[in-house]
Order: C-alpha cells, then sequence, then structure tokens
C-alpha cells in the first residue's frame, strides 16, 4: 500500500527532513500540505496545498496526517485529525502535558487509528543496537544513565521562548532522554527524583533543565537540557559488566551521516542512515498491516508523565 500523506505546517523539520523523507519512501506520497505561509508549502512540493487545516482532514484522498506545529497545537489538531479518520504522526512533544496526551491516545482509540510521536531517534539503527544490548545482558544490569542535549541558540520570534505555546528547554531537548528512559527499560518504571535545578528565563521557559534521580528498579539517571549551554549531546550507559557510549557529540542527532557506538573498549560504526526515512517507512507500513516497528503510545504517555513530574517538582 502506497500511504497517501497530508501535513499540517511547514516548519524547518517537516522542510529539511520529513518531506524529503516521505519523497524518498516507496511506501509513501506526499498529497497534501496545509500551511498559512504558502511559498513554504511550495517547497515540500506537495501535489496540493490548502491554505486551511480543516480542508486538509475533509480531503478523503488523505490517509496519514504528520502534525509539524508549535508545540501548544498538537494537542488541538491531533484530536481534529483523528476524529477525521486519520492516522497521526505527531512531532515531538506530543502535548504539552499528561493530560492533554491522555486525551490524545483516548481519541486514537476511539476512532480506531493510530497515533505516534515523531521521535525518530527510535528508529536508528544505533539506538536499536542499544535496545538490543540492554535487553540481552551483554553488559549485565542496567545501573546508571547520563544524558545531555544541550547548545546555545538565539531565537528570534520562536515558540520555544514562549510559555503559553510549550517553549522550554526540557519540552524540546529533554523528551529525546525521556524516552531513552522508557525504552531502555522497557516499561513505565516510577521515576524518584532526587533534584531539578532550572534556569528560568525573562520570558518565563526553563533556558536549562538539569535532572538527578533514579527509576524504581534502581537505574540512577542524570540528564541536562539547556538552550543557553555549549552545544553538548553525551549519553554514557553503565551496566555492571560495561559501558555503552555515544562519541562524537551526535548522541541524540545523527542524521544522514556515519555514527560510533563504543561498547566497553570496542567500537561500531554505523553507516550514515536516515532516521527520518526509517520512521516513514515504518509508520507507512504499520497502518498498512506490513511487517513494521513503531513506539507504543504508553512509552509517549509516559514520558509526558516524566515530565510533568520534572516540570512541578519544585512548585
Amino acid at each position: 500500500m502506497n500511504v497517501k500523506w497530508g501535513f499540517i505546517g511547514a516548519g524547518f523539520v517537516a522542510t529539511k527532513a520529513v518531506a524529503p523523507a516521505v519523497h524518498r519512501a516507496s511506501n509513501a506520497t506526499l498529497v497534501a500540505v496545509a500551511s498559512q505561509d504558502r511559498k513554504r508549502a511550495e517547497a515540500l512540493a506537495p501535489q496540493k496545498i490548502y491554505e486551511r487545516y480543516e480542508d486538509l482532514l475533509a480531503d478523503p484522498e488523505i490517509d496519514a496526517v504528520y502534525i509539524n506545529l508549535a508545540n501548544h497545537q498538537h494537542f488541538k489538531w491531533t484530536i481534529a485529525a483523528l476524529e477525521a479518520g486519520k492516522d497521526v504522526l505527531c512531532e515531538k512533544p506530543l502535548a504539552l502535558n499528561f493530560a492533554q496526551a491522555q486525551s490524545m491516545a483516548a481519541a486514537a482509540v476511539k476512532n480506531n487509528r493510530v497515533l505516534v510521536e515523531a521521535v525518530w531517534t527510535y528508529w536508528h539503527p544505533r539506538f536499536i543496537r542499544i535496545m538490543e544490548l540492554i535487553t540481552s545482558g551483554a553488559i549485565g544490569e542496567l545501573k546508571e544513565i547520563n544524558s545531555s542535549f544541550c547548545f546555545s541558540a538565539q531565537f528570534d520570534n520562536n515558540y520555544r521562548l514562549v510559555k503559553e505555546m510549550g517553549g522550554g528547554s526540557l519540552l524540546d531537548v529533554g523528551v529525546y532522554q525521556a524516552h531513552l528512559w522508557s525504552a531502555l527499560n522497557h516499561g513505565e518504571p516510577e521515576f524518584i527524583i532526587d533534584s531539578v535545578t532550572q534556569n528560568i528565563g525573562v520570558t518565563g521557559v526553563d533556558l536549562t533543565t538539569k535532572i538527578d534521580g533514579q527509576l524504581a528498579n534502581g537505574v540512577k539517571i542524570s540528564a541536562l537540557t539547556s538552550f543557553e549551554k555549549p552545544e553538548s549531546q553525551e549519553l554514557l550507559i553503565s551496566g555492571e559488566l560495561a559501558t555503552i557510549e555515544c562519541p562524537g557529540g551526535d548522541a541524540f542527532t545523527s542524521w544522514n551521516k556515519p555514527s560510533l557506538l563504543r561498547i566497553g573498549e570496542n567500537i561500531q560504526e554505523f553507516a550514515a542512515v536516515d532516521p527520518y526515512g526509517l520512521m516513514i517507512e515504518n509508520f507507512s507500513n504499520f497502518i498498512s498491516d506490513a511487517p513494521a516497528q513503531i513506539p507504543p503510545i504508553a512509552q509517549s504517555l509516559y514520558v509526558a508523565k516524566l515530565l510533568d513530574q520534572i516540570r512541578d517538582f519544585n512548585k
């Protein structure tokens, strides 16, 4: 089955990564884009362009919808797409909070549709290898996960700095780290927080968040997210027998370039890959009842709950 896609929004990620991935996929076609900016929509090279999101959702030709809007718009338009009978791939974070995420998941069940959070790192072969190593016990019992995703940026009129629009580093780059905790621990262990330290900017969003704690299964967690610290992407996973590390400063953004994985004293190399393409192909296969792998919506719900817990810790 060739899945016919419609995009709501034509932002940076849609333009640079997801639309090209659809165009390259053997099982997907970009039928339409809905955007208030026609030039940005045209840059994605769809067959049709809509100015109104509602018109795209009413198009009977479209099977699946990719939501590429500011964080605060994910809730409304994901539910609208599900109610219109479309399967949905929604940009991360899935929602602003756990309550919204629950309602979105419920709408998917009610309408018998698929809802997936577009955390594209899930499909990267290096991440899949990490999960295999943990599951097989190759490094022994999992003991600790240390990670960081930081960059220094001067945002201009960007929703990432607007509290009401779901801004802040935790919702932007903390999502990747929280998904990692869930995937590597194969479930929803309770998170026991020791400390959360944040630097809140003048617009009310967290520019930096530092988290320390442990999961109920004993795995220690240390994570750092930031819009103001020097660029840093680190991942160090410690087991009782060995460690796993992503050298090269690309732990969460390896895209179209070779990457490395250090397992104890050994280095494993991964060829350049487009994980966005793998995401589109797997999602399209899944809704076509072909063999595919997608993250369960329960994982996104767990992550939304964790982010609420972290954000509310000092209140």
